[in-house]
């Protein structure tokens, strides 16, 4: 059977060139999602909530691919990123943070299936966030997103370049700053890691 990979599938969503501001319609896209908040570089909650992601999003491939003859790449950790008062939003200052982790889920993969993978995973696992793991859908609509090469601590430049090029092409933002992590941080030096920053928007 052929193996699926997405990101070669949506190309324009995830193979941005580096330091271009591309505009994008994303379509309604299913994950695999767990919310939590705290500095991510220091949160357990935050790196339980990767393995907890990664396990399941890897059982249920496997559960795919045995039982329903579809096979595909796991698809990249992606995150949503917020804070309650805007103004605490700030790269110097990670506590106040809110995030959503996320992994994307084919379409033919359902949250029945999903619910098979979580009950695999926890006969074999303790992961301290199974069980707020959801099965979510996000339609982002029109968005304009960048790839940042380097590390997370430096993406302020390309941030602002995004959202200048969103003001001056007259849109506002229509909901949560989105990252896609393209690399395994844990295998990868960090000038090297690549990163998608994409904002939803909206015409004003």
């Amino acid at each position: 059977m052929a193996k699926i990979d997405f990101k070669k599938e949506f190309k324009d969503l995830y193979k941005p060139k580096q330091g271009e501001v591309s505009f994008v319609e994303v379509s309604k896209l299913n994950y695999l999602a767990i919310d939590g908040e705290g500095d991510p570089n220091t949160s357990q909650e935050y790196k339980d909530s990767i393995e907890t992601l990664m396990g399941v999003s890897f059982t249920t491939k496997f559960i795919m691919k045995k039982e329903h003859r579809k096979d595909y790449v796991v698809m990249p950790l992606e995150g949503l990123w917020w804070a309650e008062d805007i103004n605490k939003f700030s790269i110097n200052d990670k506590s106040a943070w809110k995030w959503k982790s996320l992994i994307m889920q084919p379409d033919f993969v359902k949250e029945e299936h999903v619910e098979k993978a979580k009950d695999k995973v926890a006969k074999k696992k303790d992961l301290p966030s199974l069980d707020k793991i959801k099965f979510i859908e996000l339609d982002e609509g029109l968005s304009a997103q960048i790839l940042h090469i380097g590390p997370y601590s430096e993406e302020g430049p390309t941030v602002e370049k995004l959202h200048q090029a969103i003001e001056e092409n007259s849109y506002d933002f229509n909901g949560l700053q989105h990252e896609i992590y393209l690399n395994d941080v844990r295998r990868t030096k960090p000038e090297k890691l690549k990163t998608i920053i994409r904002q939803p928007i909206k015409e004003k």
